[in-house]
């Protein structure tokens, strides 16, 4: 660049090195910016990840949590279902509002079982996923559970009859106090209708637990109707 007579322009020289170094600055504004922005990304997908660990809010986020569901991870299927292994299915809920498939199983093993009693645990969003299912180690081994207790003298099939045949369920809650979340009842029909088709349990073999013994589970505000209007023969 020529300087003009009477011009403020600073020489060629230092407009040069001006030049360089308002691009230098521009440079390291524009990595500066690129660092906030990633830096912002990486803090929202943490928390987002939190969340679905945590299981709470965000349905959509909670999906992400169904990682041992029967239906999503082939990995939660036993090697092989046996034909006829499995001739009924039965209902439950935790009693408590809180809790996850490690604290049932700690309370299990407490109890003196070998593990976790139950086949499946489907989460409420307290301490486990909302609809989360998780397929305990019963189900991946094809074990009889330990979810059923005794039945009314004479009654027939007995409870060890039901451990030994029957698939327990549990839902994370107390449906004797309060109501079951839409995604626990949407997961419970999706897994009981899977089952059936892969065990050829008929409709008249689903029992809630209070169907065969004096017990209130899975509890009084359970939508009985609702499981009812798709479990037809």
């Amino acid at each position: 660049m020529t300087r003009r007579a009477g011009s403020r322009l600073s020489p060629a020289k230092s407009q040069s090195k001006s030049s360089a170094t308002s691009k230098s600055s521009r440079k390291r504004n524009r990595q500066r910016t690129q660092a906030v922005w990633a830096a912002f990304g990486l803090a929202m997908a943490t928390a987002a990840a939190a969340l679905v660990l945590a299981g709470e809010g965000l349905d959509g986020l909670n999906v992400a949590a169904n990682i041992t569901d029967l239906g999503r991870d082939p990995a939660a299927r036993p090697a092989d279902v046996e034909s006829g292994r499995w001739k009924a299915i039965v209902i439950h809920h935790s009693g408590l509002p809180a809790g996850s498939p490690e604290s049932i199983e700690r309370q299990h093993r407490a109890w003196g079982y070998a593990s976790l009693g139950y086949h499946f645990v489907i989460g409420n969003g307290f301490d486990f996923g909302n609809g989360s299912v998780h397929a305990g180690s019963r189900w991946r081994l094809q074990q009889p559970g330990a979810h059923v207790v005794e039945r009314p003298l004479g009654a027939e099939p007995t409870a060890d009859w039901f451990n030994e045949n029957a698939i327990g369920i549990c839902l994370v809650g107390n449906g004797e106090k309060r109501g079951f979340t839409e995604a626990q009842i949407a997961e419970l029909k999706a897994l009981i209708v899977e089952l059936q088709q892969t065990c050829g349990i008929p409709d008249s073999a689903v029992f809630m637990h209070s169907d065969l013994a004096d017990i209130a589970s899975p509890g009084r505000y359970f939508p009985v109707a609702s499981v009812e209007s798709w479990l037809r023969d």
